[in-house]
């Protein structure tokens, strides 16, 4: 059991920076707030491997496509910092948009293969904002470890090959993706569903686990009133990316 902890909120990158010079092993988990168990799981992980774990809540505005979809993105700053302490956390980075951008976004890393896929193909610049914050987190933390969840095994997979690719001292370990008893990945956009429509959204896992083709589990999600943005299977991976109630969920299985 992680024993709970009194978490530092650091909002400034050069304190951040200062702060992690003395730790020679540190674990970060980046995400953009709305904890779950999904996101304790993995801090929880860096806690029990590391000296020093810092965790960042920032909602990332280069790598939404739709500023409706940022404006409604939860924000439960309170709840984020308890399951922070509760997970082992020891520092919670919060900086705001010229913290993270004071460049204001001249400079972004861009991926041209894996990227342009899946999500990537109705969400143009989606991941070079995703990739782009990463590689600055990354700097600001000085971390040897990351933390992401397979959830978002897309995401996961350009992060890493990034990492190998530009010779960062981090190494990117993927954790398994947590659910809900109905098999439902847990998500922060999870929050934005209805009672109703979160029962619903159980059936994209149930589907994609059928040995079924893509098409025809396409078929099913649509018959029950989903809006399939994309349902593929690359490399023995099913990827899913279907919308309920305006919501937009992903999720993934081998196969």
């Amino acid at each position: 059991m992680t024993k709970t902890k009194q978490t530092i909120v650091i909002e400034r990158p050069q304190d951040l920076i200062e702060y992690r010079k003395k730790y020679a092993s540190i674990g970060f988990v980046p995400t953009m707030g709305a904890l779950h168990e999904g996101h304790a799981t993995l801090m929880r992980k860096s806690s029990s491997e590391n000296e020093l774990t810092i965790a960042s809540v920032f909602v990332n505005p280069t790598q939404f496509n739709n500023s409706t979809d940022l404006e409604k993105y939860p924000k439960t700053f309170e709840n984020d910092l308890k399951i922070c302490s509760e997970s082992g956390v020891d520092i919670l980075f919060f900086p705001q948009y010229s913290d993270i951008y004071p460049d204001n976004y001249r400079f972004k890393v861009t991926e041209n293969e894996f990227s342009k896929k899946l999500c990537g193909t109705d969400r143009p610049g989606h991941f070079d904002g995703v990739l782009t914050v990463v590689l600055k987190l990354f700097q600001i933390t000085g971390c040897t470890k990351s933390y992401f969840g397979l959830k978002d095994h897309q995401q996961y997979k350009l992060v890493s090959d990034m990492a190998k690719g530009l010779f960062l001292s981090t190494e990117v370990i993927g954790i398994p993706t947590v659910r809900e008893a109905s098999g439902l990945a847990m998500s922060s956009r999870n929050l934005r569903l209805s009672a109703e429509g979160k029962d619903k959204a159980s059936l994209i896992y149930k589907t994609i686990t059928q040995k079924i083709t893509p098409a025809q589990a396409s078929e099913i999600l649509t018959a029950n009133g989903f809006t399939v943005n994309y349902l593929e299977d690359i490399e023995n991976r099913r990827y899913v990316a279907a919308s309920l109630e305006g919501i937009r969920l992903i999720d993934n299985v081998e196969i």
